[in-house]
């Protein structure tokens, strides 16, 4: 019994002792947004009404029923005044005593849009003049308690553009940039302002010039200190042990002697704590602390992204006077540029394992930023993730994006190539522009990166391949200025994307990886050339601009293909959401007011007349531009994969859109899935199996992204179109990892035989036992030249467990055949495929509308008439 006592005692006692050790908690930060109660008005007029905040100032007017959809028919041309008038928000905000009396207090604007006034109780606080950076500023000395009034007038900024380009000394190339379609004729303002270029118009985008509070606004409160932020350095990262560092940055009112705590937040773990002496202002404080045999953060299709969620604490006095959260993934991830027999190679190694990067460009969701919603970043994240992607990239003429994009691209194991702001422009070079630039790199660097997915910073796109460093090389602007012009406009490039960039990566990350220009083929000036494909990335348009063929996507391989694309329109559901059946004409005046590239519908009718037949009727010439568009990027795609690893990415230009509109677009504005969607999935898949015809050879391939060696069989069916089996063939084959290699040849003659190259189709699988790892088709002449048959299509719907299917066979081949429900937002799991004679597919249905038989559309090839 004594025993029992004692040892009860101690228990007491230690725990005592314990809790006695372990930091308190106080609430010493407090954070809330200012994002209701707000007003706008024209400040040279008369309109007036409630403004959603975050927003813009077109968004306002439109929930105003201030102005019609900006999207529907021709409306866009009627609302260009908007952005040159000024506009000014208006709301007020309470105080306590309570906070009035903390020793700091701070308003975070995390995004104004652009050149924005801020006065809080009638004092001028703020002049922002930079869409992308976030501004905290100090209103302790001119807040009461009570009611506080927030202002901020907004400049037009076409005006203010106006006003730099009139102080310049000449003009500034901006080809995208759509004046006239402002009313501005041939003055290009957007170089001047730093704000998303594609605001002002792109081949691809209307135009429409935004001004607003796009982002929230905060107001923070607390004593002592804060942790303003931590950034998880990864010195050195392997399967048995992570050497990382913290580094806190701390603003403290007074020095002090405290404690820096980081702990995992899902076990409770202690993985650091230690003693530090906190300066009084602004301090950086580094910690190192491993972590033993971590889990790594994999990409999509190669592992799991796993990731930590870490809480890095401050303590003084025994009490943890402010805590900070944040999560990482950790992960090896760099470029690989190495000099080899052909020139230097440009992969991404992640973890040790050399990367085929797979995917596309993304441009912003929407030209009205603020209401792009949490449900539309997890759609097109998770359209990149079932296509199987493991990278976009974040095109310089957009915005860096919010944090819920990089949260995704964390969780899903989307690697983001991420380029800074600057697009198909020249850009000043005076010191205030500069000085911008470099607040905007600190800001969007920091904010972006402890994200486990940021695989690379990139300076610009294209800006070097159309200046380029030699006066006859590029897109001709050279010749627009003399000698000594030239050579300001180089020094202020050089400045920009070859000292002020790269130095804010070197000096706010842990050496992430930067990249001057895309496409450029090196560092060196004389790298300085457009498509040189033995090394860096390249950027192939001679499919589109040059009128290459699809099969020219073969030659035209380079180490790393970061753009190419082709176009179609977006399906008829959409195109009916903006048009009126009088515009149901593609040379209609609203169908090319959605058509912002001026060669567009003669590119689709030209490449569609090489090898379909090209249709008159208006859905028709829909569809066929989508199975036009699939056919070119899957060509594209194939000859990128079987070519590693000579060339180990493929982006597509791209993922998304930004309004309804003909585009090189993979899904719509409304997410839905074009055609090419559908190919790029299968073409991605970790095992490609591809046919390649050179001369009159064909050569099998077989691709690999697994991290496994796999053996099986490739089986080869010649099938005529009416269903007869002509020729079968098995061969043993052996697909290492991460490799492509050649499986079988065969002259076409041989394969061939007597058979009618019209009428066949060779039907490719390649099985480990009875497991399908890749199936593919190929076709001996051009789909116009091809004798189909009519075919018997039986298709059902069939309801199972409260889920919907389609069961489709048919008896005799049936080419892209497209499944479409009326009216509806409809997905189906698989659609515009070619169906063998007597295959069955089951096909699953998802969506919020439950699917009718009456409302289901069929079309395919065979129906198409010219």
């Amino acid at each position: 019994m004594n025993n029992y006592r004692l040892n009860l005692f101690t228990v007491i006692l230690l725990t005592g002792l314990f809790n006695a050790c372990k930091p308190n908690e106080i609430n010493n930060m407090e954070t809330r947004e200012l994002n209701s109660n707000w007003t706008y008005h024209q400040v040279n007029g008369e309109l007036a009404g409630k403004a959603a905040v975050p927003g813009t100032i077109h968004t306002d007017l439109l929930a105003n029923k201030q102005i019609e959809d900006p999207f529907y028919r021709t409306n866009e041309k009627n609302q260009q005044w908007i952005d040159k008038e000024d506009w000014e928000y208006s709301s007020s905000f309470q105080l306590s005593e309570k906070e009035i009396s903390r020793q700091n207090l701070r308003l975070d604007f995390k995004g104004l849009d652009t050149y924005a006034d801020v006065y809080v109780n009638g004092s001028l606080l703020l002049e922002a003049d930079n869409m992308f950076r976030e501004w905290e500023i100090d209103i302790k000395s001119l807040v009461k308690a009570g009611e506080n009034q927030l202002r901020i007038y907004f400049h037009s900024p076409v005006k203010k553009g106006l006003e730099l380009l009139n102080a310049s000394a000449y003009t500034y190339p901006a080809g995208n940039d759509q004046s006239e379609n402002g009313g501005l004729g041939d003055k290009k303002v957007s170089v001047f302002t730093r704000k998303a270029g594609y605001h002002y118009g792109w081949d691809w985008g209307s135009r429409f010039v935004t001004s607003g509070i796009w982002r929230p606004i905060e107001i923070k409160a607390w004593d002592e200190a804060r942790i303003k932020d931590v950034f998880i350095q990864q010195k050195s990262v392997k399967k048995e042990q992570a050497k990382l560092t913290a580094d806190f940055t701390v603003e403290a009112n007074e020095a002090f002697t405290g404690k820096v705590i980081v702990k995992d937040q899902s076990t409770g773990k202690e993985l650091l704590s230690k003693q530090v002496e906190i300066e009084k202002g602004s301090s950086l404080i580094s910690v190192p602390f491993n972590i033993e045999n971590p889990k790594l953060w994999w990409s999509n299709g190669l592992g799991e992204p796993n990731r930590y969620q870490f809480e890095a604490q401050l303590v003084k006095d025994n009490s943890v006077i402010s805590k900070y959260g944040l999560s990482t993934g950790l992960r090896s991830l760099k470029l690989v540029r190495e000099k080899d027999e052909t020139g230097e190679s440009f992969y991404f190694e992640l973890n040790g394992v050399a990367v085929f990067a797979k995917g596309a460009n993304y441009i912003p969701n929407d030209n009205f930023l603020p209401r792009v919603s949490k449900a539309d970043y997890e759609k097109v994240i998770a359209d990149a993730k079932d296509a199987n992607m493991n990278m976009l990239r974040v095109w310089g003429g957009g915005t860096y994006e919010n944090d819920i994009f990089y949260d995704l691209c964390d969780k899903n194991g989307i690697m983001v190539w991420q380029d800074f702001m600057f697009a198909c422009s020249m850009y000043p070079g005076n010191e205030e522009f500069l000085e911008n630039v470099k607040q905007e790199a600190k800001d969007n660097i920091v904010r972006l990166r402890n994200h486990p997915s940021i695989a690379l910073w990139c300076g610009n796109n294209e800006i070097n391949t159309a200046w380029s460093y030699f006066s006859k090389a590029g897109w001709g602007w050279k010749e627009l200025y003399n000698e000594e012009q030239r050579e300001e406009i180089q020094k202020a490039y050089m400045d920009i994307f070859h000292d002020i960039l790269p130095d804010a990566v070197a000096e706010y990350t842990d050496g992430d990886d930067y990249w001057p220009s895309s496409p450029q083929a090196g560092f060196e000036p004389e790298k300085h050339a457009a498509y040189d494909s033995r090394s860096g990335d390249m950027h192939y348009w001679g499919v589109w601009h040059g009128l290459h063929p699809f099969e020219d996507f073969d030659k035209y391989k380079a180490r790393f293909m970061s753009e190419y694309g082709f176009q179609s329109f977006p399906d008829f559901e959409t195109v009916k959401k903006y048009t009126l059946s009088e515009d149901y004409n593609i040379e209609s005046e609203v169908m090319a007011s959605h058509q912002r590239s001026g060669i567009g519908n003669l590119r689709i009718k030209e490449y569609m007349g090489w090898d379909y037949k090209v249709p008159a009727d208006f859905e028709e010439f829909l569809y066929m531009s989508q199975v036009l568009q699939a056919r070119g990027i899957k060509t594209a795609v194939e000859a990128h994969r079987r070519a590693r690893p000579y060339c180990m990415g493929t982006l597509y230009w791209q993922i998304n859109d930004c309004w309804p509109v003909a585009s090189w677009s993979s899904t719509d504005y409304y997410h839905k899935w074009k055609a090419m969607h559908y190919m790029v999935r299968k073409a991605y898949k970790p095992v490609l199996v591809s046919a390649f015809a050179k001369n009159d050879t064909l050569a099998i391939y077989g691709v690999s992204d697994l991290l496994v060696r796999k053996k099986g069989v490739l089986s080869l069916n010649l099938i005529s179109f009416e269903g007869e089996q002509l020729f079968k063939q098995e061969i043993s084959v052996d697909l290492k990892a991460n490799t492509s290699s050649v499986l079988f040849k065969s002259s076409l003659a041989d394969l061939l035989g007597k058979f009618d190259k019209k009428s066949v189709v060779l039907q490719m699988e390649v099985k480990e036992e009875d497991r399908l790892l890749a199936d593919g088709r190929y076709y001996f002449a051009k789909p116009k030249d091809q004798l189909l048959p009519e075919a018997k299509i039986d298709v059902q719907l069939i309801e199972k467990e409260g889920k919907y299917f389609i069961e489709v066979s048919a008896d005799k081949l049936v080419r892209d055949l497209y499944l479409n429900f009326k009216n509806s937002d409809i997905r189906c799991s698989d659609n515009y495929f070619d169906l063998l004679p007597g295959e069955k597919r089951i096909i699953e249905l998802t969506g919020n509308d439950v699917p009718q038989q009456s409302d289901l559309q069929i079309r395919h090839l065979q129906q198409i008439s010219d």
